[in-house]
């Protein structure tokens, strides 16, 4: 009976540990404009959160610069948070990526007025990223 219950405590224990390790490999790597110029590791299926001050209502977004989404994936639109209640008011703008590849290159996000194609960007931001 006693070898039945040891077995039973060290089946729930390692099937305990596997749900931890999972559910702490699924906790996206999140960034904000202090983490510009740093490198940032994932796994393949991996999510990396970038949240950065902005103000759609002025019409600039943080949008993917071309070409930096080789081992990434946009995962959905980005997601705007006003910091107050008023109409227009600035916030945090949140994009969402998931690590589709192995490899490394720079993540470049653009701030910017979409139709306006002849004006530099406003800001941008952007790290490395490696993915493993």
């Amino acid at each position: 009976m006693a070898r039945v219950i040891v077995v039973i405590a060290a089946v729930i224990a390692l099937v305990g540990g596997v749900v931890w390790y999972l559910l702490q490999s699924q906790q996206p790597a999140a960034l904000t404009e202090a983490d510009a110029g740093s490198t940032v590791q994932l796994q393949v299926g991996g999510i990396l959160e970038v949240t950065l001050e902005g103000n759609p209502s002025t019409g600039y977004l943080w949008e993917v610069s071309p070409n930096s989404l080789t081992i990434l994936e946009q995962v959905g639109d980005s997601e705007f948070a006003a910091s107050g209640s008023q109409p227009g008011a600035p916030g945090r703008e949140t994009l969402r990526f998931k690590a589709v590849a192995a490899g490394e290159q720079p993540l470049q996000l653009i701030y910017h007025r979409p139709w306006e194609t002849d004006v530099p960007p406003m800001d941008t931001y952007e790290v490395r990223v490696v993915v493993r």
